[in-house]
């Protein structure tokens, strides 16, 4: 698909006041695929983790997937986009370079799978319909730029800019900017001009009329326009590039999605930045004065749920991301002895700004990661 040195108080205050909005709202629903009973179904997550890709034997027919492939060719064709990418299952979310296609999650054609997959990163990317239908829609833009080889039109490197400028590690959002679309979480649009134009893709295709006015002002507006150009140009007709192709389905990965998760954990859980001692010192106290107060380690571990679902919420970031942070935290409380000083209400609001200030600092400070 992504960080400020400081925040004012006046951040802060809007902050709490965000946290405090959230935490009153309904968590997301997640919805479900319907899929017959495989071998593994009932299995525990330790023997599932042991599996091979390969020997899942999942499909995507018969999966509300496929209902929703099907919803993504229903708004092309009332686009009158003739090519309509081939899908497949495999380990993540993508559309290849060379391939008009799109790459979906395995663990999105079965119910078991979601379970693991929640259980592992503490979230479904993608499962709920709304957020399944956004990132199809964003690698539809992917796969048609392939299709109709867009990137090579003058049209789209005036808009976008160089489709061969090489994808960073990192990138660094203006939250604040105008020139890019919102679509995607963690201003993706900004992580290279490939996303730029999957991002803006998106808009187009979803809010039709809609985004002149959602847009006005913007110089993001430029860019819409321009995707508006460019399919008026390929309405109706042939894609040069057809290839069926399949770039890494299921049924030729070996390995075991122990070792999946593993690298994927290493991958969005690596370089965040320490908490300082002061500022957990600001929030909790050694002082004997509170050696009858509960211990922070165990305050963090009892609301953790809570911080990883509004922060997340609110900045955007990985859930598991977050909850390495507040793992941190735990271990830094229990070396420092630390003891709730304030009640726990008043704690808890602390907690959430400080989690949320400190996530912020880190997606300014130019550290947030490009999706595995």
């Amino acid at each position: 698909m992504v960080q400020i040195t400081s925040f004012t108080t006046r951040n802060a205050d809007r902050l709490w006041f965000k946290c405090v909005k959230l935490f009153a709202m309904d968590p997301k629903q997640t919805t479900t695929p319907s899929s017959p009973q495989p071998r593994w179904g009932k299995w525990k997550d330790e023997q599932l983790l042991d599996l091979r890709f390969s020997d899942l034997g999942v499909q995507l027919e018969g999966t509300v997937l496929e209902r929703r492939i099907q919803r993504l060719y229903d708004e092309l064709d009332a686009r009158h986009i003739r090519h309509k990418p081939h899908c497949w299952l495999s380990s993540e979310w993508f559309s290849p370079d060379g391939i008009p296609g799109i790459a979906l999650p395995f663990y999105l054609a079965h119910p078991r799978l979601m379970r693991l997959e929640k259980k592992q990163m503490l979230e479904v990317e993608g499962g709920t319909e709304r957020w399944c239908m956004r990132l199809l829609r964003h690698e539809a833009g992917h796969a048609l730029c392939t299709a109709y080889r867009l990137h090579y039109k003058k049209t789209w490197r005036d808009a976008f800019g160089k489709f061969s400028e090489p994808y960073p590690d990192y990138y660094q959002p203006k939250p604040n900017s105008r020139n890019y679309v919102h679509h995607l979480d963690y201003w993706y649009a900004q992580a290279h001009p490939a996303e730029d134009f999957a991002e803006t893709f998106a808009v187009w295709l979803t809010s039709r009329k809609r985004w002149r006015q959602a847009y006005q002002g913007w110089p993001a507006l430029r860019k819409l326009e321009a995707v508006d150009q460019m399919m008026k140009e390929i309405a109706d007709q042939p894609a040069p590039v057809r290839s069926r192709r399949q770039i890494e389905p299921l049924k030729q990965l070996h390995t075991t999605l122990g070792k999946h998760y593993k690298r994927k954990k290493e991958h969005y859980g690596d370089d965040w930045p320490d908490f300082y001692d002061r500022d957990l010192r600001r929030l909790f106290s050694d002082d004997p004065l509170y050696q009858s107060q509960d211990t922070a380690a165990s305050f963090l571990r009892r609301i953790r749920p809570e911080i990883r679902e509004m922060v997340g919420r609110w900045t955007g970031e990985y859930a598991y991301t977050i909850d390495q942070v507040v793992r941190d935290m735990i271990d830094r409380c229990k070396e420092l002895k630390l003891r709730l000083a304030v009640p726990d209400d008043e704690a808890r609001t602390q907690v959430m700004v400080m989690v949320a200030v400190q996530t912020m600092n880190y997606l300014h400070g130019g550290h947030h990661r490009i999706a595995v």
